[in-house]
């Protein structure tokens, strides 16, 4: 997992601290993009962090529901009461789902689990800073940008330092080889992780459906992959399967060495009316046509040299008016000894 180790000497990890650094400075309120893979946006007040969102990351909002400390039904009559509000913290603590302290801790949380996201990934760019403030769940006292990264660097820092680590969005791994009497014995974060590993959810998504935190989900993955809990399906590196699609049985026929390859019907029928067309008009006597049956493709009469092959047309004996008297011996001649008798009878010079 030389990708991990590496993530911390990044240019992009360089643009983030950069730009936060100067938001810091001026003491910037707003919200500033880091556009990349997850990518998220962090919102500041006077120059400090107050939020951050990322798709890379659940936030508080989903902590709360998918942790089973609100039902969607509660979520839902919080935010009629709250006339649409992002974050009805108000409403929490007022019908007592959850405490003011417990609100402060779980958005804390939520925050620097997003940084940790966008730091794992792959930061490309950093966009001006949004004059607009809107942030979702956001903590009362803002924290310094470059603390909030460190923090984050130093978590990455600890994955990557793990005997099997493994990235955010990446590795999708499986049960292993663990008797099912060996699970029970297991602490609930670890079985709710296998429950979950079924070689098609890579950490983020696992945390997306317990409402854990990123870090957590890809810390006890890496760790129960060097106890042997967890298992790196083989083909997960390999190339996608390509499909190929079986031609009918009907397609393909084997045809004896040395035989020319057999015609499609309609590019036979249309080979057929192009010869057609060539025929003369009273074709002489040729081979009796040969029945057709149905369904099968007619085979292409094979002409012989010399037989019903299209030839010049004749002119009659006294057409011109000058073979008059050679119709009698000249009826069969054609047009190259017609050409060479108009020749010696008619010259320039004679001017007959």
């Amino acid at each position: 997992m030389s990708g991990v180790r590496d993530s911390l000497g990044r240019v992009g990890y360089d643009l983030l601290s950069r730009a936060l650094s100067e938001c810091h400075g001026a003491r910037a309120t707003g919200k500033l993009r880091a556009s990349g893979k997850p990518g998220g946006v962090f919102h500041l007040r006077d120059g400090c962090v107050v939020a951050v969102e990322s798709p890379g990351a659940p936030g508080a909002e989903a902590r709360l529901l998918r942790s089973g400390r609100v039902s969607g039904e509660q979520w839902a009559e919080l935010l009629r009461e709250a006339d649409g509000t992002r974050w009805p913290g108000a409403g929490l603590i007022a019908h007592g789902y959850a405490g003011a302290a417990q609100l402060r801790v779980v958005c804390m949380m939520a925050m620097q689990d997003a940084a940790f996201a966008v730091v794992a990934g792959d930061v490309e760019a950093c966009g001006p800073l949004d004059d607009i403030y809107e942030p979702y769940a956001p903590v009362d006292l803002g924290e310094v940008p470059g603390r909030l990264l460190q923090d984050a660097a130093r978590k990455l820092a600890a994955v990557a330092a793990l005997p099997r680590p493994v990235r955010p969005d990446r590795e999708r791994p499986v049960r292993g080889a663990v008797p099912d009497d060996m699970c029970e014995q297991l602490p609930p974060p670890q079985k709710e992780l296998l429950t979950h590993a079924d070689g098609r959810r890579t950490a983020r998504d696992i945390a997306f459906a317990t409402g854990l935190g990123v870090y957590t989900v890809t810390v006890g993955i890496a760790r129960m992959l060097g106890e042997g809990l967890l298992e790196l399906p083989a083909e997960s590196g390999s190339a996608p399967r390509v499909t190929v699609r079986d031609l009918p049985t009907g397609a393909l026929r084997q045809r004896p060495s040395g035989a020319p390859p057999a015609l499609d019907p309609e590019v036979f029928s249309a080979l057929a009316v192009a010869v057609a067309a060539q025929e003369p008009e009273t074709p002489g006597p040729g081979p009796e046509p040969v029945p057709r049956t149905e369904g099968a493709v007619p085979a292409l009469p094979r002409r012989e040299p010399g037989v019903n092959a299209p030839s010049l047309p004749r002119r009659e004996p006294g057409a011109s008016g000058i073979t008059e008297t050679l119709a009698t011996e000249r009826t069969g001649a054609g047009w190259k000894g017609f050409f060479r008798l108009r020749q010696r009878i008619w010259t320039p010079d004679s001017g007959t």
